[in-house]
């Protein structure tokens, strides 16, 4: 079965309400004149009936003769018009008047009892009025073919149909007319993306000029391709790396085993060579762990169990952490922007996942700034607290800053220093995690400035 297209369902929308709606148009003028020709009609027999009654059975002649030269010279006959004068002395009478004349007795009856009535028979249309003269009852109708219903609305059938039919025609045109041109530029870009793919993902739509909705789809789509170009780069960048830090522990070890295993060695030989393997075992923990914490806080979906938390205590134990680490550290905490309402340095979080993130860049803070004072803020808005974690250390420099988040980069300058480029990445994994935001300020040899900003609990 073919598929009908979204531009050819536009263009019959467009078509079948136009046509409804024109249809509805034109019926509605045709029944509105058609019932007003009738109305009109009736009229003009009706005071044609009533001046036939009184030059008919007016006792004054010459006032009579006078309504009948001035109906002569100013109302036209109308077609196969018919002129009675009935005189009834009895409502009895009417029934042998009715069969003389072939006329309804009904319609009689109705004009004996309210002195006018109306009655149409085919294309002929009837007016009668009550004369009363004396004592005398008189009954005066006008009967004619109404030659504007029978005529003249036909002609307006006939016109009102070729107008919808030429309009139907015009408006079939147009609807699949700017139906494609609506839907052209879409189907352009669903045959340009269709072009895309991981060999040319640098390929960009053109952007189209204007505030439409089209060109609002080509920036979406090429905000799209910049995000998808960019996850695949770090994607790459990840198991270049990863497959390095993660062959090199492994290759050690398996050189070590090798050698020592080449011929039977000395108890002290066997103990170098498994120093040496649990150093590089102890090494590929680390990676892996990091890995896995990493993987961790990348996922949305359901993680550890979220709990209220004071973000000074979190802080203070983490700054404990790098202590044993590091205990040629010299982090200072500042608690001078700490707010009144202890309440402000609450929120909902997970302790072990902030933790790890606070103490990732405590961490690192001391590392590469080779133990210079660290200074830690802490302060509080209505909605969000935020730390500041401040260094002198070697910073990072301007052209390398837009890798920071991605796993195992590190800085050219950070070369002898031992890292694995998986902290700063992880900890913004985290933070985003809390729904919270991790920025990055650094100056190469002056030092860097990272804040956590975390929506209260």
């Amino acid at each position: 079965m073919a598929r009908i297209t979204t531009n050819t369902k536009i263009a019959l929308l467009l078509f079948g309400s136009s046509l409804t709606t024109l249809l509805i148009f034109a019926g509605a003028i045709y029944y509105f004149l058609d019932k007003y020709s009738y109305a009109d009609f009736y009229k003009r027999l009706e005071t044609r009936a009533t001046i036939a009654a009184r030059y008919n059975l007016e006792l004054d002649t010459q006032s009579a003769e006078a309504v009948r030269i001035l109906r002569t010279q100013y109302l036209e006959r109308l077609s196969h018009e018919r002129e009675y004068i009935l005189r009834a002395v009895s409502e009895t009478e009417l029934e042998g008047i009715a069969m003389r004349e072939g006329i309804p007795v009904s319609f009689l009856r109705t004009i004996w009892r309210d002195a006018r009535a109306t009655h149409k028979e085919g294309d002929t249309f009837y007016a009668g009025v009550r004369h009363d003269r004396g004592a005398e009852r008189y009954i005066v109708i006008i009967s004619a073919d109404n030659y504007f219903s029978s005529h003249h609305l036909s002609f307006l059938r006939t016109i009102l149909f070729g107008s919808i039919v030429f309009v139907a025609l015009i408006t079939a045109g147009l609807s699949l007319y700017f139906s494609r041109r609506i839907f052209s530029p879409i189907k352009d870009i669903t045959d340009k993306v269709r072009k895309i793919s991981t060999d040319n993902i640098h390929l960009r739509l053109e952007h189209a000029e204007g505030n439409d909705e089209i060109s609002e789809l080509s920036s979406t789509f090429n905000d799209l391709l910049d995000r998808i170009e960019t996850a695949f780069e770090t994607q790459k960048n990840f198991i270049s790396n990863a497959s390095h830090e993660l062959g090199t522990p492994l290759t050690a070890i398996i050189g070590e085993a090798d050698v020592a295993l080449l011929k039977p060695r000395t108890a002290d030989e066997y103990r170098d060579v498994l120093k040496s393997i649990l150093e590089q075992a102890d090494r590929l923990d680390q990676i892996t762990k990091s890995l896995l914490f990493l993987a961790q806080a990348g996922y949305r979906g359901k993680v550890a169990s979220f709990e209220r938390l004071r973000i000074d205590e979190l802080v203070w134990q983490a700054k404990e952490t790098i202590d044993r680490i590091d205990p040629q550290n010299d982090i200072h905490i500042d608690s001078s922007l700490f707010p009144e309402d202890p309440m402000k340095l609450k929120v909902q979080g997970n302790a072990q996942l902030l933790h790890l993130a606070v103490a990732n860049i405590l961490g690192n803070a001391c590392k590469y700034s080779h133990n210079k004072p660290v200074l830690v803020s802490i302060a509080a808005s209505d909605g969000h607290v935020v730390i500041v974690v401040k260094d002198e250390g070697v910073g990072i420099p301007d052209a390398e800053q837009q890798f920071i988040y991605d796993p195992f980069f590190r800085a050219s300058n950070t070369t002898y220093f031992d890292g694995y480029g998986i902290g700063l990445p992880l900890a913004r994994n985290i933070v985003r995690l809390h729904d919270g935001q991790l920025d990055v300020l650094s100056v190469v040899n002056v030092g860097t400035t990272v804040r956590i900003r975390l929506p209260l609990g």
